[in-house]
């Protein structure tokens, strides 16, 4: 291979040669004929002209080169063309027995339709329109397909590939240099100085600073809140110039500091100086940004600590004075029953008091009474005071190094910060009597104002925490962050907005006139309440029913047949017994996902696929690097992390589970268990255990231990198609949709599952937009409110109920905002979790997050109508989400080394875990097709009768015959083909 080669032999043939598998709708495709085209080829006087002027005419077509002589077509594209020339497809043979007939065939085509040879003034014209894709990748392949692509579209006829990958070559230099120059173009001389001092040793110091700042930040405290200032203070003393990196492509700009992070600091010393300073400036400006969201998310974890360990130490102090208060309540229940008979008979009331308790004690039991009395709210703002001083071990920094910009809504939040950054400063400690107070809500007023005074402490609490709040919802953002930027700069800015308005292309799944929009929603919701309604009146919905005003469903009954997990049973004693290894090796060997494991910086795939098995293994069982190491013979942990480094990333991973589900998929056996277009989703929680991370948290809901979350959407076919690593606090419905998104499979979702957690109105509404159906398993339906446009009939079942009418106006009113919004997602500008969560930290004022509440009123309110007629709809959310929890426990029994739990410190790690599992799953999930297929068409070999529905209830989720445990031995030669299968264990099944 020589140097400038970007593409393996697989990959060159990828784009020379017409695919041996070419589906038949990709022969329609590229090589119907038009009538034009017949006029043209039939003006030929012999038939195997016509046809061979044909095949000439389809090829500079697709692939877009020259038929070659001797070059045997496809079977099926030939007797494609020859079907509409009417011909038989045999007479290609006698096609071009002069080689000068094909060169002036080829001349003609070029002369009448418009083809080209390439030539130097291609080159140069394809290299400029190259450059700017060049500017956002360097991956060869990608700029490959790109030019290839381009010619195909101009008529320009294809060259020798390792033509197109020197022009590749030289448009991804020439962009890789124009981008080093961009970083560097500023720089001074003590700068440079500065930079090479990254990768030196410091006296007194067991690690340079470049090693120092790709440490993880840890979990959130005081403590390493300050040391990731310290790192961002560190890289703001250097002075670099931050426009710089706004002009070079984020892409660009993520691959440098991947470098910049995976390099030893010796490695990046031996760089010539420009792509050493390019690299160096890369990775200190994506830290920067990376280091400003850490320390803003670690101040809203810390306010929320502060708040949840308040109201704890509440919890605990009310149990701990429960016996005092109850003897206080029952003496007092005496002293009023003395009172009353006191009343009661015209006696003296101090009188009855003392005929309980001496007025002495009397005075001391209200004296203790107070002391145990909470305040009326029994809020506990008034026990905040006490951990005051934690907020103050880092909040100065907070307000001193970082600059915050607000919206008009919240501006006085910003100028309460301004002040206390003043107070900081000066060291005074009284606020100010005209300091803004609108943000003071009247939960706070109380402890924030003492007469005419402001309380210091409580005005900076309730400053801070209206920051936490205001910097969710985007209403407050941090100059040089990425998560928490204005909630505006998030979405298609005004410019590029109009263009799509104007172009008529809205990528959304309903009609963007709103009058349409609405009157068509309109007529089907009145539909379904006057349907619903009826079959309510007339007892005809299957378990559904209103009693007291409340609704109640019955649970779906059990449908398996009786024979069902009997067959299940014999037919997973045939599969073949086989080693974890084995099976990833042999779901290799029909898929090839390896090969997207590509090095970071060259492109290159892995020769020792050993190594890379053993990798991928080491992330999915959970035993980690070293251990892993130990437990494969010829295996050593530097090669292993070599290759985990360069090789692994969250991509890599993302384009092999593709590979996987993409072939399964297209396995016949899969459609039993569905057609591919529905999916469900879940979360899944492992607990974190070993050094903390800043993204474990505890959920009060599931326990008192520390856990991650893994949230997996799979497939109707049981293929995990994406997983994700979120925060254990952080609701479901924030990320169902970027599972549905930025999955890189062929699967096309339309209808989507989910249980109560990833349920929220907002959710409902995109996914309406986005046109899919999304359908959640509501545990608290029954206490859910219908809404409607107008008021329904005052008889009817439904009327109890019946919540607001749908506010049409306010939907109208921001409907531009609500497309540009959907549009934004759609198109990439922003992800959909993100935005999800910025939305739900709204306040209930927001415009636009009211109007998507409204919106996803009428959607949930149709989805619930749905529901309650629909036993099937309900039987299927059920048989998904089941699918999900088989996926939980396969996920159990192979992630089991240390416990079960997460235990890397960075967030990094953990989603790479996470997608080595899921891989693993995935892999275990193709091979189980495969061999019950297998199993299946031998049981019918012999005469076996086998109902449809029992296939139906097979899963390729279970392990029983997958040994997960024991040395990792990979042989490599041992594989088998679709063709040639492992033979099943036919002794053990007496028939």
């Amino acid at each position: 291979m020589t140097t400038r080669s970007l593409l393996s032999a697989t990959q060159r043939l990828q784009f020379t040669s017409i695919p041996s598998d070419i589906s038949p709708r990709d022969i329609a495709r590229y090589y119907t004929l038009n009538s034009d085209d017949l006029k043209i080829i039939n003006s030929r006087r012999r038939v195997h002209n016509r046809l061979g002027f044909a095949v000439q005419l389809c090829y500079l077509r697709f692939p877009g080169r020259v038929w070659e002589i001797g070059e045997e077509v496809p079977k099926a594209v030939l007797s494609y063309i020859a079907l509409q020339l009417e011909v038989k497809p045999k007479v290609i043979k006698a096609y071009a027995l002069r080689d000068t007939t094909r060169r002036e065939h080829l001349a003609e085509i070029q002369r009448l339709f418009g083809f080209s040879s390439f030539r130097i003034s291609h080159y140069k014209q394809l290299s400029k329109w190259l450059l700017p894709l060049a500017l956002s990748t360097d991956k060869g392949i990608a700029l490959v397909e790109a030019l290839v692509s381009e010619m195909r579209r101009c008529k320009i006829i294809i060259p020798a590939i390792s033509t197109v990958e020197r022009l590749a070559w030289e448009t991804r230099r020439r962009a890789q240099l124009a981008v080093y120059l961009e970083l560097t173009r500023n720089l001074s001389s003590k700068q440079k100085q500065a930079l090479d001092q990254l990768l030196v040793l410091q006296p007194n110091k067991n690690r340079t600073p470049l090693i120092w700042l790709r440490q993880p930040p840890g979990v959130p405290n005081p403590n390493n809140f300050l040391k990731v200032v310290e790192k961002l203070e560190f890289i703001r003393d250097l002075n670099l110039d931050e426009s710089c990196g706004k002009k070079v492509h984020h892409n660009r700009l993520v691959q440098l500091t991947r470098l910049g992070a995976k390099n030893t600091p010796a490695h990046l010393a031996r760089l010539d100086n420009l792509r050493r300073y390019a690299t160096l400036v890369a990775f200190l400006l994506e830290t920067s940004t990376l280091l400003t969201d850490t320390a803003i998310e670690m101040h809203d974890r810390m306010i929320g600590k502060l708040f949840r360990r308040s109201e704890l130490f509440r919890d605990q102090k009310f149990q701990h004075d429960g016996k005092a208060i109850n003897e206080k309540v029952r003496l007092y229940a005496k002293v009023g029953a003395a009172l009353i008979n006191a009343r009661e008979l015209e006696e003296d009331a101090y009188s009855a008091i003392e005929s309980v308790l001496s007025w002495e004690k009397f005075i001391v039991s209200v004296v203790e009474a107070e002391k145990l009395a909470r305040p009326e709210s029994f809020d506990y703002l008034d026990l905040l005071d006490r951990r005051y001083s934690q907020l103050r071990r880092y909040t100065p920094s907070l307000l001193s190094y970082f600059s915050f910009k607000a919206s008009n809504s919240a501006a006085t939040v910003v100028e309460a910060l301004d002040i206390l950054k003043e107070l900081n400063a000066s060291n005074r400690r009284s606020v100010p009597d005209d300091a803004p107070v609108d943000f003071v809500t009247p939960r706070w007023s109380k402890y924030v104002f003492h007469g005419n005074k402001i309380n210091r402490h409580y005005y900076e609490m309730c400053a801070l925490s209206e920051l936490r709040d205001c910097l969710r919802s985007g209403d407050i953002s941090v100059i040089g962050s990425r998560q928490y930027k204005d909630f505006d700069d998030y979405l298609l800015s005004p410019d590029q907005w109009q263009v799509v308005r104007e172009n008529h292309s809205i990528p959304v799944a309903v009609t963007t006139d709103f009058s349409t929009y609405i009157e068509q929603r309109q007529q089907l919701l009145f539909e379904q309440f006057e349907q619903v309604s009826n079959l309510l009146t007339k007892k005809k919905l299957s378990g559904v029913q209103i009693e007291n005003g409340k609704l109640i469903i019955s649970p779906i009954t059990n449908n398996v047949p009786d024979g069902a997990g009997s067959f299940r049973n014999r037919i997973y004693s045939l599969l073949p017994r086989i080693k974890l290894t084995d099976l990833l090796v042999e779901v290799d060997s029909w898929t090839g996902f390896t090969k997207h494991f590509t090095h970071l910086q060259t492109g290159e795939l892995v020769t020792d696929k050993v190594t890379l098995f053993s990798a991928i293994l080491a992330d999915a069982i959970n035993l980690g690097l070293v251990k892993t190491a130990e437990a494969t013979p010829g295996l050593t942990f530097e090669k292993l992390a070599w290759v985990a480094d360069w090789h692994i990333r969250d991509e890599t991973y993302s384009k092999a589970l593709s590979e996987v589900v993409n072939f399964h998929t297209k396995i016949p056996f899969s459609a039993y268990w569905g057609d591919g277009k529905t999916s469900s989703s879940d979360g899944q929680r492992f607990k974190a255990g070993g050094i903390r991370s800043l993204n474990e948290e505890i959920n009060a809901k599931y326990g008192n231990h520390r856990t991650v979350v893994f949230y997996t959407h799979i497939s109707d076919q049981y293929a995990p198609f994406h997983i994700k690593v979120i925060n254990s606090t952080i609701r479901d419905a924030t990320h169902v949709l970027d599972g549905l998104l930025y999955h890189e499979t062929d699967l096309q979702i339309e209808e989507h599952f989910t249980d109560t957690n990833g349920y929220t109105e907002q959710v409902f509404a995109i996914c309406h937009l986005l046109g899919f159906r999304f359908c959640p398993r509501m545990r608290d339906l029954a206490s859910k409110k219908l809404y409607a446009f107008d008021d329904v009939d005052s008889n009817s079942p439904l009327t109890p109920m019946l919540g607001e009418k749908i506010n049409v106006r306010l939907i109208r009113d921001c409907w531009d905002d609500i497309l540009r919004l959907a549009t934004s997602i759609k198109m990439g500008t922003v992800t959909a979790s993100l935005l999800l969560r910025k939305l739900a930290s709204y306040p209930r004022q927001n415009k636009l997050a009211t109007a998507l509440r409204e919106l996803g009123r009428i959607e949930r309110t149709l989805f619930t109508l749905d529901w309650m007629q629909s036993p099937m709809l309900r039987r299927r959310a059920t048989a998904e989400l089941n699918k999900g929890e088989l996926k939980h426990s396969l996920s159990r029994a192979v992630f089991f080394h240390r416990l079960g739990e997460v235990r890397d410190r960075s967030f990094e790690d953990q989603c790479l875990r996470a997608s080595g599992l899921n891989l693993a799953i995935a892999a275990i999930v193709l091979w189980n097709t495969v061999y019950l297929e297998n199993a299946v068409n031998w049981l019918k070999s012999q005469g076996v009768m086998i109902p449809e529905e029992y296939l139906q209830h097979l899963s390729p989720m279970s392990w029983e015959h997958i040994n997960l445990t024991g040395d990792y031995i990979w042989n490599l030669k041992s594989v088998s083909s679709l063709d040639n299968l492992r033979p099943l264990r036919l002794k053990k099944i007496p028939f």
